[in-house]
């Protein structure tokens, strides 16, 4: 019989933001997989550390960081087989996955090449964005607000039609774009209605209004959160202690 493929989410970073479910699935598989730039530790394996066993088997999957496009169908072709291999040898695999599986999440494309041959079940994780929310001590949405998420990369005009469309506004992926969607987000009238939050739940973890940053740049782990719905939660970005 062949093994059966986990997705695991693994939540933002905090280690005791793992389910249960992920942790027991974690603690008992043979084979663990996890993405890892090819300079620098694995921030997925970094959030599971605690939990992984000298017994257990782990593969990286070697994915380049870089701004210019790398041949990504190639690296997930790659470690599609050799998770096969050892799928089709009888150990089960799990995938660790920051956040949530299939928000934003590498496994998907794992899952396209593998779902079809072999058992896989996803659980899901805590998503940055869930969490940054619980940071702010502000809620994303409620009743009929729209709630949209927004990749930092995005052109400024898409990025405004996404903005105007919405009562709720989750920018994500924001890191080397920040000060453009800073100056976007002051132009719009909208800096008021908006909270910063970067590494959220790590030890280093920074929360305040988004007009209380002084630095131009932020970290790859960033996010900025905007309301400008109908509720009462337009003037609580809630300041942050360092």
């Amino acid at each position: 019989m062949t093994g059966k493929l986990y997705g695991l989410g693994l939540g933002p970073g905090d280690p005791e933001l793992i389910t249960l479910k992920a942790h027991r699935i974690l603690s008992g598989v043979p084979v663990i997989a996890y993405p890892a730039p090819d300079t620098g530790p694995s921030f997925a394996r970094q959030i599971a550390a605690p939990y992984i066993g000298a017994h257990q088997l782990e593969v990286p999957v070697i994915v380049p960081m870089r701004v210019e496009r790398f041949p990504a169908q190639e690296v997930y072709d790659g470690a599609a087989e050799t998770l096969a291999r050892h799928l089709d040898a009888g150990s089960d695999v799990a995938v660790l996955c920051e956040g949530d599986p299939f928000f934003y999440g590498s496994f998907m494309y794992l899952f396209e090449r593998l779902s079809d041959r072999y058992e896989t079940e996803i659980v899901p994780g805590v998503s940055s964005m869930m969490a940054a929310a619980a940071a702010l001590a502000r809620p994303l949405a409620a009743r009929n607000d729209v709630l949209s998420i927004v990749p930092g990369p995005l052109d400024d005009d898409i990025m405004r039609a996404r903005i105007e469309a919405a009562g709720a506004v989750a920018i994500i992926k924001v890191g080397r774009h920040f000060a453009r969607i800073r100056a976007l987000i002051e132009a719009m009238g909208l800096t008021s209605c908006a909270g910063y939050v970067e590494r959220v739940s790590l030890a280093e973890q920074r929360v305040l209004p988004l007009a209380d940053v002084a630095e131009a740049t932020a970290p790859y782990f960033s996010m900025i959160l905007i309301y400008k719905g109908g509720e009462g939660w337009k003037a609580r970005t809630a300041a942050a202690t360092e």
